[in-house]
């Protein structure tokens, strides 16, 4: 028996259930998730913070339009708030505030709380810091903390409150259009049904469109790498940190602090796994960049983030076949933007003009386009690095 529906979304991270959620608003939806757990792979390892100064100028935009979304959600979909004050701190040696100042003269226009800070004040704000080695950074008082699991389980309620239909331990095998319908099949044996695939896939993209038939875009995987340590003082008050080289970023927690390299190493489509190399590199940063000295990991885990090499989404229509929805390559921004690429998403599907309030902020669907990503030219460039983007 052929199970019908309108929309098929594949992937189960914050992309997935997002997507789907403003999709069951137009019709019938069935989630799929080759994991026994939702957001098993990158949603689930995030340690998640919405600033709006932080990626390419879509993907600012994209952020600011999702700022709504986050603090106040629509009636009945979130129980407790989705967000916390934070606040984000990116600084820079003396030798790179020249780049400091141009990144801040980048964002100034969309962010215009943000502030130019010297030594001093930069100390003030962050005590634990290495003295001496920190000459200026730009504070973003705006920025927050973003609760992962509470906006992807709002997003997951809203979705089945809709009629949505969420199938776990449910791999797509194959998947064929003919007559006006995609047909997909699954390790489990199912055959569903529906006029719109939407692949939003995470590192697995390129694998399920070739499942389907459509040609890959190139995502590329890459391992990102994430500690908890006791910093043995009070950090709740301080805000996340970052550097304008893109070499280190420390976020309060609960006490602690998730730290990360920043590193951003190839990798296939896995599970991925911290590697011992990459945590000492990333103790020996923390060590450089502030007074702490941790006396143990108290946690480690790594997640793959995925990009093509511009570092915008890959969002819309495929140009050879337009039943067929991408939404990949999310980078390090599918939480933080997750509320506006999902309406994104979800009109280029019902093939419908873009949300006003969002072509208001000059961003259109050529930004997005799989067909960029076929470009000769365009897919041999690499990932481009995120300190080059402002």
């Amino acid at each position: 028996m052929i199970a019908r529906y309108d929309f098929i979304v594949v992937g189960g991270g914050i992309a997935g259930v997002s997507a789907a959620y403003e999709l069951a608003g137009h019709g019938s939806v069935c989630l799929l998730e080759q994991e026994q757990q939702l957001a098993y792979h990158t949603t689930g390892r995030s340690a998640a913070i919405s600033m709006e100064s932080y990626g390419n100028q879509q993907i600012r935009s994209l952020t600011c339009a999702s700022r709504r979304f986050f603090e106040n959600p629509p009636e009945g979909l979130a129980e407790h708030p989705l967000w916390a004050p934070r606040g984000a701190l990116i600084v820079a040696q003396a030798a790179r505030v020249d780049k400091l100042k141009a990144r801040f003269n980048a964002v100034l226009e969309q962010v215009p709380t943000a502030e130019l800070l010297d030594e001093r004040h930069v100390q003030e704000l962050v005590p634990y810091l290495a003295e001496g080695a920190w000459s200026a950074g730009i504070y973003e008082p705006s920025a927050f903390d973003l609760d992962v699991h509470g906006i992807h389980g709002a997003y997951l309620s809203g979705l089945r409150a809709r009629g949505g239909v969420v199938k776990r331990e449910t791999e797509v095998l194959r998947g064929e259009y003919r007559d006006g319908h995609w047909r997909l099949h699954t390790r489990d044996g199912q055959s569903l049904q529906a006029a719109i695939v939407v692949n939003a896939a995470g590192a697995w993209a390129d694998e399920i469109a070739e499942r389907c038939g459509v040609p890959k875009v190139g995502v590329r995987p890459l391992r990102r790498t994430v500690l908890a340590v006791d910093p043995q003082c009070d950090v709740h008050h301080t805000p996340y940190l970052g550097t304008v080289d893109e070499d280190i970023f420390i976020k309060p927690e609960a006490g602690r602090l998730i730290v990360s390299p920043c590193d951003e190493s190839p990798s296939l489509p896995c599970d991925a796994l911290p590697e011992e190399l990459d945590l000492a590199i990333t103790m020996d940063r923390l060590q450089n960049t502030t007074r702490l000295r941790p006396r143990s990991i108290i946690n480690k885990w790594a997640g793959l983030r995925t990009f093509v090499a511009d570092r915008s989404p890959v969002l819309g229509q495929d140009p050879q076949q337009e039943r067929f929805i991408w939404l990949a390559a999310l980078g390090g921004y599918g939480i933080q933007a997750a509320p506006a690429i999902a309406r994104l998403c979800s009109h280029a599907a019902l093939g419908i003009a873009m949300p006003a309030d969002l072509a208001a902020l000059q961003l259109n669907y050529q930004h997005f386009s799989p067909a960029r990503c076929r470009d000769e030219e365009f897919s041999s460039l690499a990932v481009k690095q995120v300190a080059d983007l402002h």
